[in-house]
């Protein structure tokens, strides 16, 4: 018979897939800590966040918001004695994506890797596919591992929506990375990125609408802290066209015409997709290692990352479909860092907060009010921002803090907030949902003045008076 020669296999302490914020820092870290690594990529070290997602549209809103406080609050609030002139949009538009590619680094991931290859990772450009216990195959390359971790992110999901491959769509991916300002846009999904990435076309000059199934926007979220956002967003001229469902989508000379199930129809140039994202799992083989994602795609973990069931891997990230978000992920990398290190670290995700940068900002943790009306144990209270004395200052016309209570313990479980820095001073209440601070310690907090966290005082006095006793 003739002779067989087998790709050689290089044998690694830890394999893992995919090289977004918890691979690349899982990676890094552990071979810092002494273990073999290798790193296997297909895209960008960095995953999306530093190229296509957080970064670049953290600094387009920055351009947005401060374009639109020169337009409109210059005057109001003093600064200027006449309200000033601002450039076209389209020529601001080209600065404000310059600065944003600038910030991605022109989506070139050259530097992250080459840090990442200086901690001693091996970093390996493909598609990793599991073909076995303790082998990972790339192109012709098999790597073994002891330890396997699954860090392979999401992909937009596109709906099944008939005529959708017919007319120009974009993902928040490409709406993050293209140079073009479209005369009008309609974005399907109302969650965090579609009312941020509305937000920044609108300040912009483009004419936005915003569609969902739900009845008001951050559907997620509190009614009362949505409800905010909602008018804040119609102030910008955007159309919500919320409890309606889009049912097809047809090439026009405009470039969409989008019929609801009402029988409405919108006429834009360009379609915004941001109506969820999909785990990473298929396609990587993991049927061989009797690794089983749920229904929608996500991996099952422990509070050590482990997926379920298995002592040698772990998944990190918005694979693993909780609160999928950067801080998350970053937060999954130290404890699996940690055991893979021989710890036996145990994450708690009871306090990760949630962000929307738009202008104002909605930022929230723990518990929500749709739980409320399920757990008798939980209190709900609801201050205006406008009673501290900061919004007077500002100018500030609307904004709310809302709190929930346990009445039994006697300490935060939630909080959602919107008003001007919201996302910064939401950490409060991250911390005493995490700590589990006494509601009766959280009252005896002194705050500056004046400032918009002096609402808590208020918040947490009020909760005290709904629970009763000492």
């Amino acid at each position: 018979m003739p002779t067989v020669y087998l790709p050689p296999v290089e044998t690694f302490d830890v394999v893992v897939l995919g090289a977004g914020s918890a691979g690349e820092s899982i990676a890094r870290n552990v071979a810092e800590g002494g273990r073999s690594v290798a790193l296997v990529e297909t895209n960008r070290v960095g995953g999306e966040c530093p190229y296509v997602a957080c970064e670049p549209s953290k600094a387009l809103l920055a351009a947005a918001h401060l374009r639109h406080a020169i337009a409109h609050d210059a005057q109001r609030l003093g600064a200027m004695s006449v309200a000033p002139t601002l450039d076209d949009d389209r020529f601001a538009w080209a600065a404000a994506v310059q600065r944003r590619d600038e910030i991605a680094h022109h989506r070139n991931d050259e530097g992250a890797a080459a840090a990442v290859e200086a901690s001693g990772v091996t970093l390996v450009r493909g598609w990793g596919v599991v073909t076995g216990p303790g082998v990972v195959s790339v192109s012709d390359t098999e790597l073994g591992y002891t330890d396997l971790v699954l860090a392979t992110g999401t992909a937009p999901q596109v709906p099944d929506l008939d005529g959708i491959d017919d007319v120009p769509i974009w993902t928040s991916d490409e709406a993050l990375s293209a140079t073009e300002l479209p005369p009008s846009l309609l974005v399907l999904g109302s969650g965090a990125v579609g009312c941020e990435l509305a937000q920044v076309f609108a300040r912009f000059g483009c004419e936005v609408a915003i569609s969902d199934v739900e009845d008001l926007v951050l559907p997620a979220e509190d009614p009362e802290v949505r409800d905010v956002l909602g008018r804040a967003l119609e102030r910008d001229g955007i159309r919500l066209l919320c409890g309606r469902s889009p049912e097809r989508a047809a090439a026009s000379d405009a470039g969409a015409t989008v019929t609801f199930d009402d029988g409405s129809t919108v006429d834009v140039a360009r379609v915004l997709v941001a109506a969820g994202r999909r785990p990473n799992t298929s396609g990587l083989g993991l049927a061989t290692i009797d690794v089983v994602p749920a229904d929608d795609g996500t991996l099952d973990i422990g509070s050590d990352g482990r997926v379920v069931g298995h002592r040698h891997v772990w998944a990190a990230g918005d694979v693993t479909g909780v609160a999928p978000y950067t801080h998350t992920a970053n937060y999954q990398a130290r404890i699996i860092t940690a055991n893979l290190l021989g710890g036996s670290a145990s994450a708690d995700t009871r306090a990760i907060p949630r962000s929307v940068f738009t202008d104002p900002p909605v930022a929230s943790v723990g518990v929500t009010a749709d739980e409320v009306d399920d757990d008798p144990d939980l209190v709900r209270v609801t201050v205006d921002l406008t009673d501290v004395a900061r919004s007077g200052t500002d100018g500030l016309d609307e904004g709310k803090l809302v709190l929930i209570g346990d009445r039994t313990a006697r300490v935060l479980r939630g909080a959602a907030a919107v008003g001007p820095a919201a996302d910064q001073w939401i950490s409060e209440a991250v911390l005493a949902v995490r700590a589990e601070i006494p509601l009766d310690v959280l009252a005896d907090v002194v705050h500056g003045f004046p400032t918009y966290p002096e609402a808590y005082e208020t918040a947490v006095r009020s909760l005290l008076d709904e629970i009763g006793g000492a």
